[in-house]
């Protein structure tokens, strides 16, 4: 288990990971390991989502 601090760390990574990839086409240069980690955090959010407006 990671730590609040780790998720709190990973969560604003990715937020910038997503920013740059907005502003240039990054995503595609991303190494795998970070692209497969920001397509599982939108699938968790839109997982959430969904289950929200059941």
């Amino acid at each position: 288990m990671s730590t609040v601090r780790q998720r709190r760390a990973a969560r604003r990574n990715i937020g910038k990971a997503a920013k740059a990839a907005r502003r240039k086409r990054t995503i595609a240069h991303l190494p795998k390991k970070t692209r497969r980690a920001l397509g599982k955090q939108a699938a968790k959010v839109a997982k959430r989502r969904r289950r929200k407006n059941r």
